[in-house]
């Protein structure tokens, strides 16, 4: 496994995300796609706010977060000096951590259960916010990871116009977590091929575009299959001193 060293300064930090980019880019040739096309975003779970400035400083202005209530402590100290920084929640939530994500969040990558599409609208109308959602798939079939199984997908977004102040963007998955390349692959085809058949069976159309695979292990495989979004965090800010059961408490693979 690569050994991802920490990134510690604001030159570190520019030289990381180059790197990312120049090799998302470089995917995008190999599979005729346009670099524009996707997008990097910052997995900042664990990160302390002092290295997220220099972020922020190096040009970054979106984080994506896994657990609810470090994600607001974070958006709590840094939203008078960076109010144009924006957070996106991609782990699991529980309906009584909605009223937090509904406050500040501005994207929700891991949206599978009704009740809390309940629980986020509900609070989002309260407040009078909009979300941008992405319905999370287990491609995989791993009881370890969270998500909706592939055949639930369809009648699950046919759903969701009920709750008018969710968004609904596209798909969001975890890849199996393996090194073996096929098997990886495969996850990310399902999706794309989820997407399709949501395009043509529900209401939501072609505002359903977004597929967000790719980690800071597989990104490259998951952009040559169609990625929209990339969630990279180690191969940014470097290797995490937690271990990844303590973002991911099922077991799914790390960011």
């Amino acid at each position: 496994m690569t050994a991802f060293q920490p990134a510690l300064t604001e030159e570190d930090l520019r030289r990381n995300l180059a790197a990312i980019r120049a090799r998302i880019d470089a995917a995008c040739a190999r599979s005729g796609r346009d670099p524009q096309e996707v997008r990097l975003l910052p997995v900042s779970k664990t990160v302390e706010v002092e290295r997220l400035r220099l972020a922020y400083a190096a040009g970054v202005r979106e984080m994506g977060e896994n657990k609810v209530q470090e994600a607001h402590g974070k958006w709590q100290a840094m939203r008078e000096a960076m109010p144009d920084l924006r957070w996106c929640l991609i782990g699991h939530l529980q309906t009584n951590k909605a009223k937090f994500v509904a406050e500040f969040a501005s994207e929700f990558h891991a949206l599978d259960s009704l009740r809390v599409a309940q629980a986020l609208d509900t609070r989002l109308q309260a407040l009078g916010r909009s979300l941008d959602v992405l319905v999370q798939v287990n491609t995989s079939g791993e009881a370890s990871k969270f998500g909706l199984e592939p055949a639930e997908v369809v009648a699950f977004v046919q759903a969701l116009p009920a709750f008018g102040a969710l968004k609904v963007r596209g798909l969001m998955t975890l890849a199996m977590h393996t090194t073996e390349e096929a098997q990886v692959r495969r996850c990310f085809v399902l999706l794309r091929q989820l997407r399709e058949r949501l395009q043509q069976e529900t209401a939501y159309g072609g505002a359903i575009a977004q597929l967000s695979m790719g980690m800071s292990g597989d990104f490259e495989w998951a952009v040559e299959e169609g990625s929209t979004t990339v969630r990279v965090g180690q191969a940014i800010f470097g290797a995490r001193a937690l271990p990844d059961s303590h973002y991911w408490p099922e077991g799914s693979a790390p960011a």
